[in-house]
This record gives structure tokens, C-alpha cells and sequence, in this order.
């Protein structure tokens, strides 16, 4: 599936089951919290902490969550995401092509 492909799927859900998108206000607020339930599972698996009773490692549904909503506020806002990835990748390309190989750290 491509990530225009995605969007269509996530649109025609939306229009089928949902009603209508939140507001693009609410949908941030809405992407902040998976991006953070996101975040609360990698401190327990990668991180420091360790899972509380009845937690369940769900690294990848949470990573889906949040692509979800991503992908609605590029519906809803007109960002056709397939074409803003090509665009940063080459912008990426052009401004890192040797940073980090020249970078010691790494």
C-alpha cells in the first residue's frame, strides 16, 4: 500500500464509519496523545522502565495509531504525503549527503 493509497483508505473509512473528521485542532491533540502512548511503550521496552501489570507491548498498533492520524490531518488539511516524503527525502539528500558519513560520532 502506498501512502496515497493509505489516505484514500483512511478518507473512505472516515466517510463510512466516522461521520466526518474531528476538527484539525482536535486531531493534533489527538496525535499528541498516540505519539505519546507511543512513547510510554518505548521507555518500557527500550527504555529504563519496565511494563506494569497488564501493559501489553503493542509497539506497532501504537505506531499505526499514530500514522492514522497523521494521515487524517493530511486529508484534512490537502497534503498529498506520497509527494511531500519524495520532496523531503531529496531535500535530506542534497543538504546530508556527507554529514553524517563525515561525522566522527558515528
Amino acid at each position: 500500500m502506498t501512502l496515497r493509497q493509505a489516505q484514500q483508505l483512511v478518507d473512505e473509512w472516515i466517510h463510512t464509519y466516522g461521520v466526518r473528521y474531528f476538527s484539525e485542532l482536535t486531531n493534533m491533540a489527538v496525535l499528541t496523545e498516540e505519539v505519546g502512548e507511543m512513547a510510554r511503550i518505548m521507555a518500557r521496552k527500550y527504555g529504563d522502565q519496565s511494563f506494569k501489570k497488564g501493559e501489553k507491548d503493542s509497539l506497532g498498533d501504537e505506531m499505526a495509531d499514530v500514522l492514522w492520524v497523521l494521515l487524517c490531518i493530511a486529508n484534512q488539511t490537502g497534503i498529498d504525503l506520497t509527494e511531500e516524503l519524495r520532496r523531503n527525502i531529496e531535500k535530506k539528500t542534497q543538504r546530508d549527503k556527507d554529514r553524517h558519513r563525515n561525522n566522527p560520532k558515528l
